[in-house]
């Protein structure tokens, strides 16, 4: 169970969209077996929440590709990916005490945040290079990280945990190492403007 609110809350970061879209398409077509301890899940079968899934994985496959859009898009959803990367984790988790689903929120959210940032960083520091063919590249390897996240979580969740920790793990170095990098370029770019000012 642990590994797969894990799961959720880190591929949610990255694509909460195809995350959800897929995992409601297991559910339905019984792609994988629920346990009775991951009854919970069976609302991502409703095919409200697969159709809108699929819409916005649509829209968002397009626009995560375009340079700038994809940081515009990722900057919008700062509020939306930890939501429903908690709501997938607590599915996860099912039916518990309420002070632990409140601690499980935090972390899921947390989770879902530092994936999220961390793939927003990485987004921004791609944008400044001066070609467009990274940012496709970037994305279809975000796509290809969510689906084998899902296969992973799917045949061996237990394994998934520890994955998915060492994969929190190294996003949280990256994270500090980007926004370290995107940082130091702001101030360079504020500077360099201030010179031009006084000139």
């Amino acid at each position: 169970m642990l590994g797969m609110a894990l799961g959720f809350a880190a591929l949610s970061g990255i694509n909460l969209y195809l995350t959800t879209f897929l995992a409601g398409l297991a559910v339905h077509f019984n792609w994988i077996n629920l346990a009775d301890k991951y009854e919970s899940l069976a609302i991502l079968e409703n095919p409200w929440i697969i159709g809108i899934a699929g819409v916005l994985f649509f829209v968002e496959f397009f626009a995560d590709k375009i340079p700038w859009l994809d940081s515009t898009w990722d900057a919008v959803h700062t509020f939306i990916r930890p939501v429903g990367g908690t709501l997938l984790s607590l599915a996860a988790l099912g039916e518990m005490d309420p002070a632990i689903s409140v601690i499980a929120a935090l972390l899921g959210g947390g989770t879902t945040l530092i994936t999220h940032a961390t793939k927003a960083g990485s987004r921004l520091l791609i944008n400044m290079s001066p070609e467009p063919v990274s940012n496709s590249l970037a994305s279809l390897g975000e796509d290809g990280l969510v689906l084998g996240g899902l296969g992973l979580m799917a045949v061996a969740p237990a394994i998934a945990f520890f994955v998915f920790l060492t994969f929190l793990i190294l996003a949280i170095f990256l994270l500090r190492r980007t926004w370290g990098v995107i940082s130091k370029g702001i101030t360079a770019l504020r500077n360099r403007q201030k010179k031009t000012a006084l000139s």
